[in-house]
């Protein structure tokens, strides 16, 4: 990813469970965290209720879900779900829209 560093929003169930086996949400942090070093983009993973630990890095949806959460950012950034509902509302806030399963796969092939 040359030039501007990217703003990649991810909803972290849908991209917990969309391979088996479904990662843990401790798996999902350190592999999204050393992806984001990998390619020199800025990371924001989005968990329903309470996020893992208060780090800057991780946003939790509290009382609500995190597709409210995510659906209210402002743009622009790169969304990774699955979820054809929370694509449609995010719109053209979104520069790019990444499947879940496919970013899974990536994460874990560049922590190999």
């Amino acid at each position: 990813m040359p030039g501007r560093v990217h703003r990649v929003v991810v909803d972290a169930e849908n991209v917990r469970r969309s391979a088996w086996p479904n990662a843990s949400r401790t798996e999902l942090v350190e592999l999204a965290r050393t992806w984001a070093e990998h390619e020199g983009a800025e990371v924001l993973i989005v968990f329903d209720g309470a996020a893992p630990d208060d780090s800057p890095d991780l946003l939790g949806s509290g009382a609500g879900s995190a597709d409210d959460v995510i659906a209210e950012l402002d743009g622009p950034f790169w969304l990774v779900t699955s979820d054809r509902a929370l694509r449609e509302r995010v719109g053209d806030r979104a520069e790019r829209f990444i499947g879940g399963g496919s970013f899974l796969g990536e994460l874990r092939s560049v922590a190999c």
